[in-house]
């Protein structure tokens, strides 16, 4: 393919709070998977919590020295033998785990559940997007509509799609007010959805004021609240004493969990969706006798992000507006310094054309 170099440059994360950059040969696609020319990939707060720092856990959290980049999107540049629906040129955003394709949960298209020794998630235990080039199978790829930027892709590849499942499973509505607790990529992708599909309030609540102010001039909340001890009080005070009939955790941090489940209304539905951490709470208290239905979500399926994206197509709303920061692959460190720093939008590295 005259396109590509014999090799290529890539991002590892050694779990020390640096980047590394090794050399790497540019992969030929097998049988069923494509090579994708990477046009964005982004920074996830996963990425942080359980790599960049330090190398956490086994399994699905087990990361395996790869190229580094679990939200890639670009085009495809060369297609393997038995693919059957992309060609070189089609813009893909691609599903960040490849599961073993039999079991229940594949079979559903929740991969990120496969439970087989076979599932690899893209960054973590195969090469990610922090690369010039990214080997992908051809059913973990979705077709990026011409109306939205690769970037808006390379955000749907979790952090909206995580947000998108959460919203979606508590059938957030019209008939809703909503209340996020965090700010980060997540918190303002559960924003943006959120207002697209139909929530009549949404507040916001975060310790960085930076984050805030970006929530409000984006214009994806109704009220930014800092978190915190008369955090609980104003939401209260602004639902007339009811609360939220929908809530969402993006943070993973106790305080903002129980904050959470203790801003929702009666009978409402509260999700958890940040990763790690712990949290303690009166069950009775804020769980039983609210009849409060609690959903742990962990990212969404292949179907429900393709559904996304068709969505964000219909609706014309775009995911960059979330990225505050876009820095070129030779400045990956940067990126991530940024990206832990916990003060900014989303960090995306953009490659060259």
């Amino acid at each position: 393919m005259s396109d590509t170099a014999a090799t290529m440059t890539g991002v590892v994360l050694p779990g020390n709070s640096t980047v590394e950059f090794q050399e790497y040969a540019v992969p030929e696609p097998g049988h069923g998977q494509v090579l994708v020319r990477m046009k964005a990939s982004s920074i996830c707060g996963s990425d942080i919590r359980a790599i960049y720092r330090e190398h956490l856990g086994k399994g699905p959290e087990g990361y395996q020295n790869v190229i580094a980049g679990h939200e890639p999107c670009g085009q495809v540049v060369k297609a393997g033998p038995g693919c059957k629906r992309f060609r070189p040129g089609d813009r893909v955003v691609i599903y960040h785990i490849s599961g073993c394709g039999v079991c229940d949960e594949c079979q559903h298209g929740y991969m990120i559940s496969c439970r087989d020794g076979s599932r690899a998630a893209y960054g973590w235990q195969r090469d990610g997007g922090h690369a010039p080039y990214l080997l992908a199978e051809e059913n973990t790829c979705i077709r990026l509509p011409d109306s939205l930027s690769y970037i808006d892709g390379a955000l749907c590849a979790c952090g909206f799609g995580t947000a998108y499942e959460a919203l979606r499973r508590m059938q957030v509505s019209g008939q809703d007010r909503l209340l996020i607790t965090g700010m980060g990529p997540v918190g303002l992708a559960a924003a943006m959805l959120g207002r697209a599909l139909g929530a009549s309030t949404i507040i916001g609540t975060d310790l960085s004021d930076s984050r805030l102010t970006l929530a409000t001039e984006l214009g994806l909340v109704d009220v930014a609240l800092r978190a915190d001890d008369s955090a609980l009080d104003l939401v209260m005070k602004m639902t007339g004493g009811h609360g939220c009939e929908a809530s969402i955790d993006c943070s993973g941090a106790a305080p903002a969990r129980l904050l959470a489940l203790q801003g929702t209304r009666d009978w409402g539905r509260c999700a958890f969706v940040g990763e790690g951490g712990t949290v303690s709470f009166d069950v009775s208290k804020y769980l039983i006798h609210k009849q409060i239905t609690l959903f742990g979500s962990w990212v969404t399926s292949l179907k429900h992000m393709e559904e996304l994206v068709e969505r964000l197509d219909r609706w014309g709303i775009h995911p960059d507006r979330t990225c505050t920061v876009r820095l070129p692959l030779a400045e990956a460190a940067k990126a991530y310094e940024l990206a832990a720093g916990g003060q900014t939008g989303k960090v995306c590295i953009v490659h060259e054309e």
